[in-house]
């Protein structure tokens, strides 16, 4: 990777990264900037030198009445395409909100006065500032947290737009009520935050899992031979051009391989597939005490 040079250091987990786009009626397709005091914050992004995007405005009771016969033509392709795709389009468990403030009412994606660690994240996160085609992924290392990105949407060639030490991070949060279950919210160190969608629902969990210390992540050179070759035999089978494994060991001693890959299906979502291995390699099935796996 160009852009991992430190010899010492190693990547933890990677995930898709962008800003991430509200679900509730109210907001459903739309995002916030905002500071402490709940303002927009959109004229000071432009004055910081991001580029333009769309305002947005939250739907009165009356917009969404509409929006909710317009889409009933649609409703039964819809679902049927959610069971083929076995994707939800909102979740959190029992699809209530977990944050109605900030997830129903409004949907801040950046929380942050001026100056404050949050508003050091890059334009580029925000898919309506970005050229089409343009990729950002989340890179946690054994050192830092990064934002990556890159216009083949390849992680191996992506150029570095934002870097923090990992001290920097104070809580990562799966929040459920998103599309596909897959949005993180970062909570910096000086309390300003932002939420991300990271295309998948396993990303987010693992990103959550991670900070929170029910897993450990593992470089690849951590494997012992056994898994080292059960690895290379599982992603010989994956489609072209995978992202790189991430390898994370569960509470009972078994290593949990994901490999991530373009859906096929829906632009900026990822597949998933799942390899569980006990030390010496073979193939396992959960085990009591782990955190679930799809």
């Amino acid at each position: 990777m160009d852009w991992l040079t430190a010899p010492e250091e190693d990547v933890l987990i990677h995930s898709a990264a962008t800003f991430a786009t509200g679900a509730a009626p109210a907001v459903s397709g739309q995002r916030w900037f905002r500071d402490t005091g709940r303002n927009d914050i959109q004229e000071e992004l432009l004055r910081a030198g991001w580029p333009p995007a769309p305002t947005h405005t939250p739907r009165t009771a009356g917009n969404k009445a509409s929006r909710r016969v317009g889409s009933a033509l649609t409703s039964a392709l819809s679902l049927v395409t959610s069971l083929v795709l076995n994707e939800n389009n909102v979740g959190s468990g029992d699809g209530k909100p977990e944050d109605p403030e900030n997830e129903v009412d409004d949907f801040p994606v950046m929380w942050a006065a001026p100056g404050t660690l949050a508003r050091t994240l890059p334009w580029q996160l925000d898919p309506a500032r970005r050229p089409k085609g343009y990729a950002t992924d989340l890179v946690v290392t054994s050192h830092r947290l990064l934002f990556v990105g890159s216009e083949l949407g390849l992680l191996e060639h992506a150029d570095v737009l934002c870097e923090l030490p990992l001290g920097d991070v104070a809580e990562v949060r799966h929040m459920r009520f998103s599309t596909l279950e897959a949005d993180v919210r970062l909570t910096f160190a000086d309390r300003t935050w932002v939420r991300l969608f990271t295309g998948a629902r396993n990303s987010a969990e693992r990103l959550e899992q991670m900070h929170g210390g029910t897993v450990r992540m593992l470089p690849a050179n951590a494997l012992t031979a056994g898994q080292q070759q059960e690895a290379a035999r599982f992603r010989a089978g994956m489609p072209k051009r995978p992202y790189p494994p991430t390898y994370a060991l569960l509470p009972s001693g078994t290593v949990l391989m994901e490999i991530r890959s373009p859906s096929r299906f829906t632009a900026g979502c990822f597949d998933v597939a799942v390899n569980l291995m006990d030390e010496t390699g073979i193939r396992v099935g959960p085990q009591p005490g782990d955190p679930s796996v799809p």
